[in-house]
Formats: structure tokens, sequence, C-alpha cells
């Protein structure tokens, strides 16, 4: 079955043919540094972390690029407003530079924790000014971008298909709809290129038009065709960036180039916050970091996934609490499974159970292939998950090769497709214990403690430390060779 992608630019699911055989160039829109990461970060970057996950899964080289934006974003989102990484830095009294450096790492650390892939090439839009004036200098040779009072904007009415992304049509935009209107504008949607500073601006550059900065658009467009070529297989971000931000880099892309830009655009819907859009405008989002404090980066990537990347996805604790426990008890089958491969000795059920996960693997492949369906994929995971606990439960021996397979699939589709099943969720060694819940050692301590405890014959106390830790939700398994203990849920 071949993979189709949902295409925001014919809005219509199509099968994906990339330009190149057997290669993937994608572009997508990276995070404007000037705060920590909130949950809507994780909605965006895990879904797309996940459709390069999979394309790799199915055998294409990908070049996946998601840049930093350091420069120009406004706070109205278009051409007025303070610039965000300005606006901040002066806050808190740090240069731009170094609050850009400070919440960068903040992003990575962040990222890492969810187990996101990190992209091959993360470029900074203060690294690639000189190609930016380059690509504003061909629109104003072409006729397409004009100078006025120092800034340069893009002439919209000179084209046709300008709106084509976002089905806007220029005709139907009024005047002031999004910003003030502008006296150096020819027409209220042309937008900047390059923006002329004012003597209090910080990051500034000499230009042919004379000192300013590079405008949001134009930046992404430069970035994406320097590695991956005027025209290239997918481009993502999030929905609210349809217009203007994807729609302007289209206009700007093309008419420079004279081909088309992206081939696929691919939008990942919102987080809301009781039916509100989570932002920091809002001040209605939950940091990651905070976000941490309660969960396992893991649980919000499982709580992430549990809805299509097209499709809002509601915020809640509840909502959290539920999926950590979805999470805990797919783990906790896997840890099962692998307390059981190292005393088996079974040989029965091996060609059954290769006919088997072969069809999970086809019904896995069969969800993401519809555009990456994970909600559809994860309930392929708990489907294999029911059969699993049934021959665990048995009291015949599985086939140690039978088990093996089970914990490839796992590995394969839990653990490299969707990035869920990592060695440190699944093992209860300290070795292991992630740096946002660290309650694993001390579970490891309490035991280790009873263990002590009935060895030097103080039974009494070595039921109080398990009966504490059975009102704590942990159950103790007490077996021939060792204690085992997992999460009831």
């Amino acid at each position: 079955m071949a993979l189709k992608i949902y295409n925001t630019l014919t809005r219509q699911r199509e099968t994906f043919v990339p330009i190149k055989e057997g290669r993937v160039g994608i572009y997508v829109c990276g995070p404007t540094v000037y705060d920590h990461p909130h949950i809507g970060h994780a909605k965006s970057y895990v879904s797309f972390d996940i459709v390069v996950r999979y394309l790799r899964h199915l055998g294409y080289k990908v070049r996946y690029v998601q840049n930093i934006t350091d420069v120009g974003h406004l706070t109205d989102n278009a051409d007025a407003g303070e610039d965000k990484i300005e606006k901040r830095a002066k806050l808190e009294q740090v240069e731009p530079m170094e609050l850009v450096e400070m919440y960068m790492r903040s992003y990575y650390e962040d990222m890492d924790a969810l187990n996101n892939i990190r992209a091959d090439i993360s470029p900074r839009a203060t690294g690639h000014i000189p190609e930016q004036i380059d690509l504003v200098s061909t629109l104003i040779d072409k006729g397409f971008a004009y100078e006025s009072n120092q800034s340069v904007y893009f002439n919209v009415a000179k084209l046709e298909d300008y709106g084509k992304l976002s089905g806007r049509k220029l005709d139907e935009q009024e005047s002031g709809v999004r910003i003030e209107v502008n006296p150096e504008k020819k027409h209220p949607a042309d937008f900047a290129l390059w923006k002329k500073a004012g003597s209090d601006h910080i990051m500034k550059w000499n230009s042919p038009w004379g000192v300013g900065f590079p405008g949001w658009h134009l930046e992404c467009s430069v970035m994406s065709m320097k590695y991956l070529g005027e025209t290239f297989d997918i481009h993502g971000g999030g929905i609210e960036n349809v217009f203007p931000h994807h729609e302007c880099e289209i206009a700007q892309s093309e008419t420079a180039n004279g081909c088309s830009f992206a081939r696929y655009w691919m939008h990942n819907n919102m987080v809301t916050v009781e039916g509100q859009k989570m932002g920091k405008s809002l001040g209605n989002f939950v940091t990651l970091k905070d976000a941490f404090k309660k969960f396992s980066p893991l649980t919000i990537r499982f709580f992430v996934l549990n809805t299509h990347y097209s499709s809002p996805i509601n915020y809640s604790d509840e909502a959290l609490e539920a999926a950590d426990t979805g999470l805990e008890r797919l783990l906790n089958t896997i840890r099962s499974l692998r307390e059981r491969m190292e005393s088996s000795s079974g040989t029965e059920g091996q060609e059954i159970w290769k006919t088997k996960l072969e069809g999970y693997k086809n019904t896995f492949e069969e969800a993401m292939n519809e555009d990456f369906n994970t909600a559809e994929a994860l309930a392929v995971l708990f489907n294999l998950s029911k059969e699993v606990n049934g021959l665990l439960s048995m009291d015949e021996d599985a086939s140690e090769g039978v088990l093996s397979e089970i914990d490839s699939f796992y590995r394969t589709y839990g653990g490299d497709v969707l990035g869920i099943i990592t060695e440190k969720t699944v093992s209860h060694d300290s070795d292991g214990a992630d740096v946002y819940k660290m309650e694993d050692d001390l579970i490891k301590t309490l035991i280790d403690t009873r263990n002590d405890l009935r060895d030097s014959k103080q039974w009494e106390l070595a039921d109080k430390v398990r009966d504490r830790l059975s009102e704590l939700g942990i159950t103790i398994e007490d077996k021939k060779d060792k204690v085992a203990w997992r999460k009831k849920k």
C-alpha cells in the first residue's frame, strides 16, 4: 500500500511520490527561541518527528531541515510590532543572541527528552543574511518587489495565484484586517521582505536599501531552498502558519525561481485548553519543563500520538493521566515479555506467531500509510499486547524465538517508528532512569532494603515495606532467583 499524505495545497490526500527516487527532502518551520517550549511545540515537533521516522522506516534517505528563527519574527506575526526576541531580551536585560542561546538550549533539551530525532540541518536565520539580501534583489529585478522608505515589500497584486495555499483571494482581503494600513505599501496585503531598522533596533544589517533586518517569511524560503533546492518534497508547520507565513513563502520563492516550491504541504493542528488555542500570547500555555514535573516526556509523546497530527488535541491533567496509564500498560507487557525471554525454554508456536506478527505489521503500516495515522498505529500495538499477555499467562513456556520476534516487533514499530519504547522506559535499572522521573531509583532502593530485611529474617519490617509499596501502586513478585516489580495501572 502506497503512502498517502494530505496536501494542504491541493486539499486532498495524495499518493506520495518523491522528486528523486529513494530520497526525501523535508523542511519544517522551527521555533522562534524567545521562551521555553510548551505543549503546543510538542504537538508540532513530535508529529513531524514521526513523519521523518516513518519515511526512513520505508527505506527513504531523508534530509530533514528544521530552522531556528533568531531574528525578524514580529509580535503580530506579520509586518508590525516588535521583534519577539529583542522584546524579551530587553525585558531580561541580556543581549538578543544571549537570549537565543539560552532558549535554543532549552528547546533541544525538551525535544531530546521527547525522543525527537534531531534535524540533519538546523540553520539559523541570522546565519543566512547574505542569501536573504540576494533573494530580495532578485525579486526587485523581476518586478515583484519594490523599495519604500528603505524597506522592501512584495507586490502581491503582481501575482495572480497569491492565496492558493490558504484559499484567500486578494480582492476579498480587506485593508487593515490583520494590521493597520501602512502608507509605505502599495496594497495592504503586501508583505515585508526587508524592514528598515529604527535607531533603537538592536539586530540589524547593512543592505542595498539601508540598515535593516529580514522579514520572517523571507528567512524560511532562503533556508529551505539553500539546503533542499528550489523545489523539494515536503514543507511542514503549524496550521496557524498557513497564512500569512507559508502563503508568503510560496509567493516569493516561486516568483524568484520560476518553478514550484514545495510539492506537499503538511500542517499539524493545535493544542487547545478548554477549547481555546494554547499559546504564549494568550497566557494559557504550559511549558514542557513544567509538564515534565508531573508526567514523563514519553507520556506527553504518547498523548500527542493518540490524535492524528491534523486534528486538534485538548490538554488537561486528566488527559495526560490517561495517557500515562495507557503507556505504562504497554510498557508493563514488554517488561513481562523480556523477563520471560530470560528463562524461556519452549519451542512451540513459532510459525503461528510469524504469521500473526506479519498481520500486525501490515495493519500498522496500513494505518501509517494513511497520512501517518498514529492513533490507529498505537491501537495495533495494544491489540498485539492483549495477545502477548494471553501468551505469557499460559503455563507452558513460549518459544524463545517467538518471544524474540515479538520483542523485535515492539522495538521496530513502538521504538524506531513511534519513539515511545526505549531502553530507559522498559528497563527498571537505575542506569535507565529518566532525568525527569526518578521514582524508579527510589522504588529499587526500597526493594533492596526489603531484601536485606528478609535476609536478616526481619519479616515484619519487610512486610511493612511491601505493603507500603503496594499502597503506592507497586506490585512485588518474589521469584525463585530474583524479585520482580511493576506498577499497577
